[in-house]
């Protein structure tokens, strides 16, 4: 132990009681006084005892400090003044605590049993939910706050903190041994430190099914307060003065025998209705707003499911209640979930198709990122809010399907064009129920015992596939028509020679641009689904079928009156070759257009034949003004 003068040269006593507050740190307080008297020594020895003396006031200033600026004095002295002025005499007007005294209404619209405010129902009731053992979650709230300004653990963590940073200091005077004991005396902490954390943020509360409804209040606030209190969303508060209104309506009507009280009643059975028509629509309210407000709502949901529930086990009673539809309060619910969904897919942005060429695909990315984020809260932090009975994960997912498949059929009375036909069936088909969206890593475990595909109206793929061919078809029709329109500008009004092959044969690229395209859509149809490929290029050929004759027409149309009978017969041999490759080509869709096939082959052998016949008869033409030309 240190002498009283040596505690002198070190410091105030009082400066000392900081350091020994040090609870459950016995090894660190013995290495701490050891260091201080190895000080002391040094001091008393040392020529340079002013400069030591200096560095100690320094440390004792340091600490002061320290405590000071800590939270834990502040709350210590927080809670001494607090004492010293109840004990000063500073009480309570008893008008303001009579049970009679008019409340004056809650200052926050989100209140809950557990809610500093004075309630009408504290001594009635508290929560709607409560723990095993009797407790209700007001009283476990109020031993947590306690705990925390008077709890001797508490305290001692941070005397705990506060010691480490004092061993940090005394680093300067120590050896490099102790400095790494030290250290290693310090770890065991940190690590302790970060595992509680991790605990923490892996605990989460879960809601039980059960629960024990408060006790309903004797006399009931009037109708305009309990309407008041479902508009500040007071619910549990509102909810039981709503029940012991009504029955103090049951006990009215059964003593009910004078016509001026069957008025009475019937004025009261109204204002109950209204009542219950209110609550309902601010539960839905609520739960529909829940998503946009996950961490303020969070609360509230827990009395939303215990009215539900409550509601839901007076269904056979006689009584008065809301006007709810045919799923009850339950079905109520799952619309008003329906609703807030269908809210968030109407918030994606959407261009319309005149402002975005990319419109389409623009909205369906976002709104995918849109489903997963949503659906993240509701895992995260929703379905903490409700018991396990109403399964609000599934509940979601569902929702979504519908709201979905609803969402895609409005969005296909926009599409015209076949790149939004493909960039919606590709969607549908291969985004929807993969990875980046239905079938996310963040939205598992939940995720994998459910159903991860659309509720789509019956008929709807098949008809969005019927349109898509269609409109393959047409835009097939119209590269066709402007294959025409290129020869005849290109090759015939210029009266332009053909170009030849590398085996000098006369070709043109009428059968490449053709085959492209039919090949483009077989190509693209193939990523969506098989039997969308097939119905694509039956399609493209059904088309195709009426080219040959069409490029005949127009052949001849524009070169009949051709003075040059070479160039003439250069082109009939040119589309001769041409079309007999166009030919070879569709022969690989033999197998999935067989029908389509073959009428178009049988097209192109007559066109081929005409050609051919046509070239035979130039040449023999040739041949008898030539032997007419000898005999002259």
């Amino acid at each position: 132990m240190l002498s009283r003068d040596q505690m002198a040269e070190i410091g105030e006593p009082g400066d000392m009681e900081e350091v020994n507050e040090a609870q459950g740190l016995e090894g660190d307080r013995s290495s701490l006084k050891s260091t201080m008297k190895r000080n002391v020594k040094t001091q008393s020895d040392s020529p340079v005892k002013e400069k030591k003396l200096g560095m100690m006031k320094q440390f004792r200033e340091s600490i002061k400090r320290v405590g000071e600026r800590s939270h834990l004095a502040s709350n210590s002295k927080e809670s001494k003044d607090k004492s010293n002025s109840e004990q000063g005499g500073h009480g309570i007007d008893p008008e303001v605590t009579s049970p009679t005294h008019q409340l004056p209404p809650p200052p926050s619209p989100c209140l809950s049993a557990g809610s500093p405010m004075a309630s009408p129902l504290k001594g009635l009731g508290g929560s709607f939910q409560r723990k095993e053992g009797g407790e209700s979650a007001e009283d476990s709230l109020q031993k947590k706050h306690t705990r925390t300004h008077s709890d001797p653990s508490a305290i001692g963590d941070s005397l705990l903190k506060k010691g480490a940073s004092i061993r940090r200091s005394l680093r300067l005077v120590g050896n490099k041994k102790d400095k790494a004991l030290k250290q290693e005396q310090l770890q065991p902490v940190t690590e302790i430190t970060v595992d509680e954390k991790r605990e923490r943020e892996k605990e989460r509360v879960e809601i039980k099914e059960s629960y024990i409804l408060p006790e309903i209040p004797l006399t009931p606030l009037s109708v305009m307060q309990i309407n008041k209190l479902i508009g500040m969303e007071v619910l549990e508060e509102a909810y039981l003065n709503l029940l012991s209104l009504c029955q103090e309506f049951q006990r009215e009507r059964e003593e009910c025998t004078e016509e001026a009280s069957s008025m009475e009643l019937a004025k009261k059975e109204k204002d109950l209705r209204l009542l219950y028509n209110a609550l309902l629509d601010k539960v839905k309210e609520i739960v529909r707003d829940s998503n946009s407000f996950p961490s303020r709502n969070k609360d509230l949901l827990v009395h939303v499911a215990r009215v539900i529930q409550e509601e839901e086990k007076r269904e056979a009673e006689p009584g008065v209640g809301g006007v709810v539809g045919p799923g009850g309060w339950r079905g109520a619910w799952r619309e008003a979930v329906s609703e807030g969904v269908q809210a968030t897919l109407k918030s994606v942005h959407l261009d319309r198709p005149e402002q975005n060429a990319s419109w389409l695909a623009i909205h369906l990315g976002m709104l995918g990122k849109a489903i997963v984020e949503d659906l993240k809260k509701v895992k995260g932090e929703l379905q903490g809010s409700y018991p396990p009975s109403f399964d609000v994960f599934s509940t979601y997912v569902s929702c979504y399907h519908g709201a979905v498949s609803q969402h895609l059929k409005r969005l296909q009375q926009q599409v015209t064009d076949l790149k939004d036909y493909y960039t919606l069936l590709d969607w549908i088909i291969n985004h929807y129920e993969s990875e980046k969206i239905m079938s996310s890593h963040s939205l598992r475990p939940e995720m994998e015992a459910e159903n991860i595909g659309l509720s789509l109206e019956e008929g709807f793929l098949d008809q969005l596939k019927g349109k898509y061919c269609m409109r393959a078809k047409e835009e097939m029709r119209a590269s066709l028509d402007k294959i025409l329109e290129l020869e005849n500008e290109d090759m015939w009004i210029k009266k332009q020679a053909p170009a030849t092959d590398d085996e000098h044969f006369f070709n043109s690229d009428i059968h490449m641009d053709i085959w492209t395209k039919v090949k483009s859509n077989a190509v693209n149809s193939k990523r969506i689904d098989a039997d969308l490929e097939m119905g694509v290029v039956c399609s493209c050929l059904e088309e195709l079928q009426q080219f040959p004759k069409q490029f005949e027409n127009k052949f001849r149309y524009c070169c009949n009156s051709m003075e040059n009978p070479s160039l003439w017969a250069d082109y009939q041999i040119t589309y001769i070759n041409s079309f007999k490759a166009l030919k070879e080509h569709m022969e690989g869709y033999r197998e999935c257009c067989p029908t389509q096939v073959d009428h178009l082959s049988r097209e192109v052998d007559g066109l081929v034949h005409r050609l051919v016949q046509g070239l035979e008869d130039q040449f023999k033409n040739d041949v008898r003004v030539r032997e007419g030309e000898k005999f002259d």
